[in-house]
């Protein structure tokens, strides 16, 4: 049986025209008044790239610290040995440790967000890839997760550095902040998501690249972003 939406949710649901594309800045202010939840909801955005992430140099994954953080403190662990374990505690991880943090993980322990690991480790952490695997908690050079600088690692995901990467079809979901920040916070941190996509366009990639980006709230529709201000960055090769 379909859940019925509530008066304010249908009232906020016909503030967006679904037919109309909105410049980023419009976008956001809109999301803000559309947002139909009382809890603070995460603010959302979604990029269909125009690659081919079945092509290996067409992937697109990485790392981009957002200037106003993403409003949520994240639960670092790390593995590593030796020194590198107190320099990961005195930055701040939740968790670190050597060959019992693996065998913890390996036994079901999933609390954190983000796992670091260094490269003399990541040999022990071959076993933890049926546990991390589907949960996407994999360290990898990509992300910056498998880094000999583990202390700046932590103070870096602590302040808001987040991982992007396009799924099976092209497509990056990120959350970029939260629905009570000011306008300014959230439309600077969707600007240096959609640059940095632009930034790291895959050389292969023919046609259009920035196919299209929608702007929503956990609980808020849709909101279509106009990207021309973008392509126009990445004929200009920014």
């Amino acid at each position: 049986m379909a859940v019925k939406a509530s008066k304010r949710h249908r009232k906020n649901d016909e503030m967006v025209d679904k037919k109309k594309s909105y410049l980023l800045a419009d976008a956001v202010g809109l999301l803000k008044k559309a947002a139909p939840a009382k809890f603070n909801e995460t603010v959302e955005l979604h990029i269909k790239l125009g690659v081919d992430p079945k092509k290996a140099d067409q992937q697109v994954r990485g790392t981009v610290s957002l200037p106003h953080g993403t409003g949520k403190t994240l639960r670092v662990a790390v593995l590593a040995k030796g020194e590198k374990v107190k320099e990961a505690e005195a930055a701040g991880a939740d968790f670190a440790g050597g060959t019992e943090l693996v065998d913890k993980i390996a036994g079901g322990f999933l609390d954190f967000d983000v796992l670091v690991a260094t490269p003399d480790i990541m040999r022990e952490t071959g076993k933890l890839g049926k546990v991390l695997g589907p949960k996407g908690l994999m360290p990898n050079p990509k992300a910056g997760t498998v880094t000999t600088e583990v202390g700046k690692a932590v103070k870096e995901i602590k302040a808001g550095k987040i991982e992007y990467r396009v799924d099976d079809q092209g497509i990056c979901h990120s959350g970029i902040g939260k629905i009570k920040f000011e306008e300014s916070q959230i439309l600077g941190n969707a600007q240096t998501l959609i640059k940095t996509l632009v930034s790291v366009k895959p050389a292969s990639a023919k046609g259009t690249y920035l196919i299209s980006a929608h702007l929503s709230s956990s609980m808020g529709p849709g909101i279509k972003v106009d990207t021309t201000e973008f392509t126009k960055s990445t004929a200009k090769g920014l």
